[in-house]
């Protein structure tokens, strides 16, 4: 049997391998790759591969599993819980990118309809570019990171409501009114069933479904309940998509929310990059050869009613206008969601093919700008600021610098033999506090100028920055300090790589919340890593081993043995072996440590020493100690007398310590 779509599948898979490779190596999106992997093999380009309509069949799967990832992820609790940045700075960069867009596209002459569509379609920008970007640049939690995640995030969610709407804006109805109320109530139900499911059906299914040995079950479940979802709604006249969705949505309520979006990320990784390749066929290269300039003008124009639009939004968030500025860069672009939407706006024909292959066009250079504008997002926004403020402002602005430059050579007279702690969240405080206490001279980096500020009110120096910036480094005088704690998560390998650079000597402490993270920050130049994920392992290990009996300074050994191996003992890799001829002690496992409070209704040992108790006799149990008006007696012998009040430490058998307990009361 002849399957012409199989080679056709290593075609594509096996190109964009190599052009993944490549763009690694450049830091460009791998959706680009994909998009390009379509262009070179597809109708427009090469020709190598024939079978377009089944490779757009799989696209739509991706499509599906795309709106499934994003419901799993987004809960109805999680959003309500975002705030006003989301859904006030989300709706307000909506709403002035589409009247912006559609005012300028009615000007020439375009209808309603079609000029609102394209609207929505300058709207979405790349959740998948921006947050990777900020992501390897350690600046998601910088606060135009979080402003513009935020706006994101709102922007995934009102595609679905632009899905519905797009076929009314083609004119496929020609009773508004009535075909609103239909769709009302068809999202009605819609809510209805996704209500009765969440509460009563699903939790019990994936319950069941995750029972026994494998995942194979599991799997299965997860993957029929997102088709059948979007089944469901595809047969209420809704999009595929818009059931996914809230089949994400459903499960997101669930336990198992987590567990369901791991095993569903490979399918959805592998069938979205056949919907990118998908978009890569339909794109007309001549197209982009014959009109250069008008590309690159509408580039321009989008990249200013972007950034605009996004300013506006964050300004009336109260944000400074740096911040403002750098989110409205982040969010310039076009976004994949626009590809998805721009489909069925090309089907209904509220997108010519011209209209479309210039969209194309600029969505994808666009993209490829991402990484670059990021990059030089606060230079950009350096120069916005001296070029656009007052020159009474900018003078002083200069004054401030030259004092911040003076106040740095003070700093590098005195900074010396310090430490400097990068982050001032949680454990950078507490660092911190240590420090001061200690009386060690220290020096805080924060991104944050909220935190910095607390930093400052404490006493402490401060350098505002990101402490990947080489600069910011040589203004700390790493290379002068005894040691560097990296107290942040996001951007910590290349942080630590930086600072590694500027000295070969500092010792460099980095916190990171999982162990798997540890081996690169060792490798990029690390001392010291601490996960959080296993300090807790190794608190709990502690305790285990106490409540065993195992001698103290055997539990030290064994927690001093699991940190130097970086945490192998407890991934299973140990490196290093115990000492030979000191095996570890057993457990003792028939044998606790219970406390007994001896009141007055105790009269078999009240008033007697522990010689005439019999508690040792009778029971084989130990008293240890003797807690007593607040002091601890741990020199017990048989002539000590147990008073009314005392608190006795005792060693045995849970059994014979349960019937002691109850003989005696």
């Amino acid at each position: 049997m002849h399957f012409p779509l199989f080679g056709e599948l290593i075609v594509i898979l096996g190109l964009a391998a190599g052009i993944l490779f490549l763009f690694r190596r450049f830091r460009l999106p791998g959706i680009l790759g994909f998009i390009l992997t379509g262009m070179i093999a597809g109708p427009h380009g090469l020709g190598w591969v024939k079978e377009v309509e089944e490779v757009e069949a799989m696209a739509e799967i991706g499509v599906v599993f795309l709106l499934f990832v994003i419901g799993m992820e987004f809960s109805l609790k999680k959003l309500a819980s975002l705030g006003r940045t989301v859904f006030v700075g989300g709706l307000l960069q909506a709403l002035l990118t589409i009247g912006a867009v559609h005012g300028t596209l009615h000007l020439f002459g375009m209808a309603t309809g079609p000029a609102i569509f394209i609207g929505f379609l300058v709207t979405l920008s790349s959740t998948a570019i921006v947050l990777r970007v900020l992501q390897e640049q350690g600046r998601m939690n910088a606060p135009h990171g979080r402003v513009a995640t935020a706006i994101l995030i709102f922007q995934d969610i009102i595609v679905v409501p632009m899905m519905l709407v797009t076929p009314m804006l083609a004119g496929q109805s020609s009773d508004i009114t009535g075909d609103l109320v239909l769709l009302g109530g068809k999202m009605l139900l819609l809510v209805v069933l996704v209500f009765i499911s969440g509460r009563f059906i699903v939790p019990r299914l994936l319950h069941q479904a995750i029972k026994g040995k494998g995942n194979e079950l599991f799997i299965i479940t997860i993957v029929v309940i997102c088709f059948a979802a979007a089944f469901a709604t595809q047969a209420l006249g809704l999009s595929l998509a818009l059931g996914a969705f809230f089949a994400g949505l459903v499960i997101s309520e669930t336990e198992h929310a987590y567990h369901a979006t791991g095993i569903v990320l490979p399918f959805h990784e592998l069938f979205m990059s056949f919907f990118f390749v998908s978009i890569g066929m339909l794109v007309d290269v001549s197209r982009f050869l014959e009109h250069p300039f008008l590309i690159i003008g509408l580039l321009l124009l989008m990249t200013l009613v972007k950034v605009m639009a996004a300013m506006v939004a964050v300004l009336v968030l109260r944000y400074p206008f740096r911040t403002a500025l750098m989110s409205g860069l982040a969010l310039f672009q076009l976004g994949e969601f626009g590809f998805i939407l721009a489909i069925p706006g090309l089907r209904s024909g509220l997108l010519s093919e011209a209209h479309y292959q210039l969209f194309l066009a600029v969505a994808i250079l666009s993209m490829a700008a991402t990484p670059f504008m990021l990059e030089y997002a606060e230079a950009i926004t350096r120069k916005a600021i001296l070029l656009f403020l007052p020159r009474k402002v900018v003078r002083r602005m200069y004054r401030l610098e030259e004092m911040r430059k003076g106040q740095d050579r003070e700093l590098s007279k005195v900074q010396r033999d310090h430490v400097v702690i990068i982050g001032y969240g949680l454990n950078g405080r507490n660092v911190a506090s240590a420090a001061m206490n200690a009386q060690i001279e220290c020096l805080v980096i924060e991104e944050d100028p909220d935190l910095a500020h607390k930093a400052q009110a404490r006493g402490l120096k401060v350098l505002v920055g990101d402490a990947a910036n080489p600069h910011l480094l040589e203004v700390a005088h790493v290379e002068r300090a005894r040691a560097v704690v990296v107290a942040v998560s996001e951007g910590a390998k290349r942080i630590v790589a930086n600072v590694r650079a500027h000295s070969a000597t500092v010792h460099i402490i980095a916190r990171i919340r999982y162990v798997r993270e540890a081996e690169e920050l060792y490798a990029a130049g690390a001392n010291e890593v601490i996960p959080e994920e296993f300090e807790t392992s190794i608190q709990i290990f502690h305790r285990l081993l106490r409540k065993y009996l195992v001698p103290e300074d055997r539990i030290k050994e064994l927690v001093a043995n699991c940190r130097s191996d970086h945490y192998g003992v407890l991934t299973g890799r140990t490196a290093n072996k115990v000492r030979a001829g000191k095996p570890a002690e057993a457990p003792q496992k028939d044998m606790e440590i219970v406390t007994l409070t001896v009141t007055m209704g105790r009269g078999k040992v009240v008033g007697r020493t522990l010689g005439e108790s019999g508690i040792r006799e009778r029971y084989g149990a130990t008293v240890l100690a003797i807690r007593r008006d607040g002091r601890y007696i741990t020199n017990v012998n048989g002539s000590v007398r147990i008073l009314t009040d005392d608190v006795l430490y005792l060693l045995g058998a849970p059994d014979a310590l349960a019937r002691l307990d109850s003989e005696l009361r």
